[in-house]
């Protein structure tokens, strides 16, 4: 995920500002004073880093910041190196897959007041409903974003990526839930059957359509699109703001089908070294002008009301960021699904890689 309008502010400026954020969380040991260490785990170019460095300027604690491509990883990540990250940043299905693992530790939202900001819209949703165990980041949508220039016209469908003439110019995304997903609307399904023969069919339209992938990728659709290396891709709507602001021949599209809409939120893995440090940075980074820098950095959605009525207009009122409930009701989330479909997805999404996907 992609960054986008960088901000003036200074650090010290932001930091006079921040309200509601704890500059006395303890260290690990319980010490009081604000010191001690926080480690992040987010996904790519999905933070303004600035902010990282005024948070460490407001409390004393040193951030150690990672990344990850997708929630898969993030996923085996922590299955091999629980206890060694206190904040992770996974998308809804997933959060609702770790707290059924218990991967998750409950939060003590006492310590994070800021999370009375976030708009009802985003509180107890399906994925963790009385919010115990999550508190939510960013939301949006995922679309097709493709180059005016290099189409013979506007696509308004998925079945685009699997027009001939265009062999060679398409990308997919490189995870099987959102890979996967895409057939299966294609062929008129929910993101979320649980029936067999469904996800096999859509696996074997995924075939079908290889010899005309260019690459199967996460991040680099962000950079190959945006420099006109390929046609079209699947991508997220934060994103396509960002990349539409450095290359004005590029559109996005929310296909007929219908499409994912997602919510990522903060949680703090089971084992969490630095809990408390992982709360107050939660709660900086709820704050309304860290939501505000954040979301006008990266491009994508705010939970909060009072974040998004501080935002430079054209970003408060962009659609693609904030769609009218028309298209919104096109839309669907992603559920955790069965261990058993898991196991089909990883069985099946072999099949396409062997296959030359």
């Amino acid at each position: 995920m992609k960054q986008f309008l960088a901000l003036t502010l200074t650090a010290v400026t932001l930091g006079g500002l921040f309200t509601g954020c704890s500059g006395t969380a303890s260290r690990p040991g319980g010490e009081p004073g604000g010191k001690g260490e926080v480690n992040v785990f987010n996904w790519g170019e999905y933070i303004d880093e600035s902010l990282l460095e005024t948070f460490e300027e407001q409390t004393g604690i040193k951030v150690n910041y990672k990344t990850f491509p997708d929630n898969e990883t993030l996923y085996s990540t922590l299955q091999s190196s629980m206890g060694e990250y206190d904040v992770i940043i996974p998308s809804d299905y997933m959060i609702a897959r770790m707290i059924d693992e218990e991967m998750l530790e409950r939060i003590d939202l006492n310590n994070i007041p800021n999370y009375e900001k976030i708009s009802d819209s985003y509180k107890h949703l399906d994925y963790d409903p009385g919010n115990e165990y999550s508190v939510p980041y960013t939301w949006g949508t995922v679309g097709l974003i493709y180059n005016t220039t290099m189409v013979s016209e506007a696509p308004t469908s998925w079945k685009a990526l699997w027009d001939e003439q265009y062999k060679g110019q398409i990308l997919m995304f490189d995870n099987s839930r959102d890979c996967i997903g895409i057939a299966l609307k294609v062929l008129g399904y929910s993101f979320n059957t649980t029936d067999e023969a469904q996800i096999k069919e859509a696996v074997d339209l995924l075939i079908e359509q290889a010899p005309l992938v260019q690459a199967y990728v996460m991040d680099q659709i962000f950079d190959k699109l945006e420099v006109g290396e390929a046609a079209m891709g699947p991508y997220y709507a934060g994103d396509a703001i960002t990349m539409m602001e450095s290359n004005p021949d590029l559109a996005f599209v929310l296909p007929e089908e219908g499409a994912n809409l997602f919510v990522d939120a903060m949680c703090i893995p089971k084992g969490a070294p630095n809990k408390e440090n992982a709360e107050a940075f939660i709660n900086f980074m709820c704050s309304d002008e860290a939501a505000v820098a954040n979301c006008e950095y990266i491009g994508y959605s705010t939970p909060s009301d009072s974040a998004r009525e501080k935002l430079e207009p054209e970003l408060a009122q962009n659609p693609i960021a904030y769609p009218d409930e028309e298209t919104l009701s096109r839309c669907e989330t992603f559920i955790n699904l069965p261990e058993e479909i898991l196991k089909l997805y990883d069985s099946e999404w072999l099949r396409l890689k062997g296959a030359g996907g």
